[in-house]
């Protein structure tokens, strides 16, 4: 670790929100044109005009940076999101994601997931600061549709929408050759998620 990555957190410099976008922004574009394993923070660095010692500060280092930019170059957040109910908030999520970014951000997944199993500290890391927080963010749709009533709060299926939603996505391209598109989602949805959890 260097010494600058060691500085502890009380004594980092603050960035601006809009200069937090702008380098999460040029992450996520490094990226996508090079991969997680050509990325470096000096390619970083380069790109948004800064210092190795800012980043540092910043960020513990690039596993921490890449999933907070991931985290944070969302087009939408689903805690944003509320339709006034479940099928609702669920088609709303991919209404709310373009296509042509949702076949790039496919991409770019796949290429992070296999980096991930081969580097344990991107793992953590995606885990922690992206995986956890979209998790959390699940359970709330879920808990909303309890308080509202529209949902049993008991079922099974419940803890199972991040698997439905994602092993779709993740299997079409497997099993049918082509990825997963909007049309095929809300498919998806009133197919097999809504009947799954018990709703109409």
């Amino acid at each position: 670790m260097t010494a600058q990555a060691a500085t502890p957190a009380s004594r980092r410099t603050r960035l601006t929100p809009e200069r937090e976008r702008e380098l999460y922004e040029a992450v996520v574009e490094l990226l996508r044109e090079v991969g997680y394993e050509a990325l470096t923070m000096d390619a970083v660095a380069a790109r948004t005009r800064s210092s190795k010692a800012t980043l540092y500060r910043q960020w513990k280092g690039k596993p921490e940076l890449v999933a907070t930019a991931l985290r944070h170059s969302k087009p939408v957040s689903m805690s944003d999101i509320d339709t006034g109910s479940l099928p609702g908030d669920l088609h709303e999520l991919v209404r709310c994601h373009d296509q042509t970014e949702t076949k790039r951000d496919q991409e770019l997944m796949r290429g992070l997931a296999h980096a991930a199993f081969q580097n344990e500290d991107l793992f953590r890391a995606l885990r922690e600061l992206l995986i956890e927080p979209e998790l959390d963010s699940f359970r709330l749709l879920v808990q909303r549709a309890v308080d509202r009533g529209e949902l049993a709060a008991d079922r099974p299926a419940s803890e199972f929408i991040p698997h439905m939603l994602f092993g779709a996505a993740l299997a079409r391209p497997i099993i049918e050759g082509v990825d997963a598109d909007p049309e095929y989602s809300h498919r998806y949805i009133d197919a097999v998620v809504v009947p799954a959890l018990g709703l109409q």
